[in-house]
């Protein structure tokens, strides 16, 4: 299955992580580090890395229905 080239990622149910990157405003390195601690949530498929757009939307605040969640609790 494929995802059509016009549809935003915030739209589709899943990302690449250099869409993360941009949608969180960070550089693509930076989207991988945080995935592999954790920070960003994300799929293995396979050799391919994917990021839940939910999550992503829940922390931006995107979603009228819920509050900004974190996306991984910070514990001191």
């Amino acid at each position: 299955m494929t995802t059509p080239a016009n549809v935003a990622p915030l739209e589709r149910p899943t990302m690449t992580v250099a869409e993360a990157a941009k949608v969180l405003g960070i550089e693509r390195s930076a989207a991988y580090d945080a995935v592999h601690r954790g920070d960003i949530p994300a799929l293995r498929i396979g050799r391919r890395i994917l990021v839940p757009t939910a999550p992503i939307r829940a922390a931006l605040g995107l979603d009228p229905v819920s509050p900004p969640q974190p996306m991984r609790q910070v514990t001191k």
